[in-house]
């Protein structure tokens, strides 16, 4: 039987089972390519730009959702053809029990409001605990790295993000999703 609101919602919508999408709708093939029939019963993971990225975001949503049932985030997702975007991801959970195992989450494009900056899986962790108001000392001891290793880091950031010093790093993160 047809849903006319979820198959024509003008957000990306997808039914999940443990991180499988099972359906999704038209706007959600269109953001990330292809047809509605290309992602039934395909692993979430595959629309991730790395599996570190799925596991971290995954942890972290799942302990929120255990807590609140709903999650929500902007990160970077692949599409089909392999492109980098950001995107608006939020959730709830239809099993509060067990959060993963059924669930309906929406999906936005938001790549016309944040522009990609190329970062790797380490730089993006770097930029996240500085915008958290972490010194280099707290991440490098989070991260299992030395405080000067972040300073390197933080460095590139700066070079990347065209800063100057620190608070605007972090300013000019704090307006592009992490």
């Amino acid at each position: 039987m047809s849903d006319p609101a979820f198959e024509y919602a003008p957000i990306g919508l997808v039914e999940l089972e443990n991180r499988i999408i099972r359906r999704c709708n038209l706007q959600f093939a269109r953001t990330f390519g292809g047809d509605e029939i290309d992602y039934r019963n395909m692993p979430l993971l595959h629309l991730y730009p790395s599996v570190a990225d799925w596991e971290r975001i995954g942890a972290r949503s799942l302990q929120v959702m255990r807590d609140t049932g709903c999650y929500t985030d902007e990160r970077v997702m692949r599409r089909r053809d392999g492109d980098l975007f950001w995107c608006r991801a939020r959730g709830r959970s239809l099993t509060p029990d067990d959060p993963f195992r059924h669930g309906i989450w929406s999906f936005s494009d938001i790549s016309e409001e944040r522009p990609l900056v190329e970062l790797t899986p380490r730089e993006r962790e770097v930029a996240i605990l500085s915008c958290r108001g972490l010194s280099a000392k707290e991440i490098g001891a989070e991260l299992g790295l030395s405080y000067r290793t972040i300073e390197a880091y933080r460095a590139r950031l700066l070079e990347k993000y065209g800063a100057r010093k620190l608070p605007e790093l972090v300013a000019k993160l704090s307006g592009t999703p992490l």
